[in-house]
């Protein structure tokens, strides 16, 4: 059999090939996996590698060859700086539609940035930078003076300006004559109490695909990949939002060696919405760079190194310095699950919102700050540990109604497991083809009762 479709992921240390069919019965065909190659000068070696076990396993033909799709969060990601006015408006609005992207947000900036800020911008060398500031046709003073010192700094990373549409013009000229590559695109927060932040998410994601093969080691990615190149967090939340029509309001976990990203599509409930003292996009991600339970393991144990070898039943200290990426034996496997659970309630109580009390002359007052995920019905696992180890349905029903009392969880939700681990392929095909993505999706999510 041959595929029509290939999507690559290109992770920090394995890449990974997926094969699909799509016509009438789009399905699924399998996977290949490699260690990534970019540390080596060129990521064309780990995908044809990966493609080659692809072949061994699956026994499908590559000729003539299909389609090939990819995401990528090698070569740093999709690592990115924000500046805005005001951190509680528009530098906020700012880092959600990057962070919804799929971006690693490395730096944020409110108000004039400073000389120290210039500097650390240099330091970082971002792939992009965003710029943002002031409600339309309000104040447009600031968005206009910082692009003036990015543009005196010289900056290497192309720009977004996602600010006041009254301040466009004059950005624009300001970065254009210093040669600076930019992008205009809607403002991130053109009133008051108003995200808009779709638009500068998908400009986000074309100017990752354009930059992304200009990376130390991705600049032979164009010779095999003619498609589609998203960051991978990215594609995990055009999963999520594919996903959303059919599922309704959804919540879904990354748990890998590094990190631990949260994603949620949800509206919440109107009660909430009510009393919300500022707006939440309604697709949100966030995501923990101390929560992973391989290379950051040690940083989950610490949360509760306390009462870790009475909760497993074994002294976990011998295993955890040294922790497989396919762990073997029952005390390895039991200790991911653990620590699994830690990163899934720590990352959860990050991402969720929360209810406040205020007391005032008129008495007690009720008011929500943050997302709202009691409206979420269903609960989706991805990422190594969660699809590929039994009985993390369990880590996931633990998150179901849990918190003292004021936090947002959902209330009553199914749990879905990404068996396969396909769902930032997926998220990738359904930039082209949404219909047989979702289907493909669907069928690979296992519900654990």
């Amino acid at each position: 059999m041959k595929p029509d479709v290939l999507v690559f992921e290109i992770g920090s240390t394995t890449t990974t090939v997926n094969a699909f069919v799509l016509g009438e019965h789009p399905r699924y065909l399998g996977q290949g996996m490699s260690p990534t190659t970019v540390d080596r000068g060129d990521a064309l070696l780990g995908l044809e590698a990966a493609l080659v076990d692809l072949c061994e396993k699956t026994g499908l033909e590559l000729e003539p060859s299909p389609l090939m799709l990819a995401a990528s969060s090698a070569a740093g990601g999709l690592s990115m700086t924000v500046h805005g006015l005001v951190y509680d408006m528009t530098a906020r609005a700012a880092k959600e539609a990057a962070l919804g992207a799929g971006a690693v947000v490395k730096f944020v900036t409110a108000g004039d940035m400073t000389e120290y800020d210039l500097k650390e911008l240099e330091r970082i060398d971002p792939k992009i930078i965003l710029l943002a500031g002031g409600v339309d046709y309000g104040e447009k003073g600031t968005a206009v003076r910082n692009a003036g010192r990015l543009a005196r700094a010289g900056v290497k990373a192309p720009v977004v300006y996602a600010g006041n549409i009254a301040a466009r013009a004059e950005v624009a000229d300001i970065l254009e004559r210093a040669g600076i590559k930019f992008y205009l695109v809607d403002n991130v927060y053109p009133r008051v109490d108003e995200l808009v932040v779709e638009p500068a998410r998908r400009i986000i994601q074309d100017v990752f695909e354009e930059h992304i093969v200009k990376a130390p080691g991705m600049d032979n990615l164009r010779k095999m990949v003619k498609g589609t190149v998203m960051p991978t967090p990215g594609a995990v939340m055009e999963a999520c939002k594919l996903l959303h029509p059919v599922l309704g309001d959804l919540l879904c976990i990354d748990v890998g060696g590094a990190t631990t990203d949260v994603h949620s599509v949800a509206s919440g409930s109107p009660e909430i919405q009510a009393i919300l003292e500022s707006p939440e996009p309604w697709a949100k991600r966030t995501v923990e760079g101390d929560l992973g339970i391989h290379r950051n393991a040690a940083n989950v144990y610490s949360m509760v190194e306390d009462r870790a070898e009475r909760d497993l039943g074994f002294d976990p200290s011998p295993y955890l310095e040294n922790l497989s990426v396919i762990p073997g034996c029952p005390e390895e496997i039991a200790l991911i699950r653990y620590l699994t659970a830690q990163a899934c309630k720590a990352a959860l109580a990050r991402h969720a919102g929360s209810l406040k009390f205020l007391y005032g002359p008129s008495g007690k007052q009720t008011i929500a700050s943050g997302k709202d995920l009691t409206s979420v019905h269903t609960i989706i696992g991805t990422g190594g540990p969660l699809s590929r180890l039994a009985g993390t349905e369990e880590v996931l029903k633990g998150l179901v109604g849990q918190g003292p009392g004021r936090e947002l969880y959902p209330k009553d939700a199914g749990i879905l497991i990404d068996k396969d681990y396909i769902m930032a392929a997926c998220g990738v095909l359904s930039r082209q083809f949404p219909e047989e993505a979702r289907k493909i999706l669907m069928d690979g999510l296992e519900a654990r009762k």
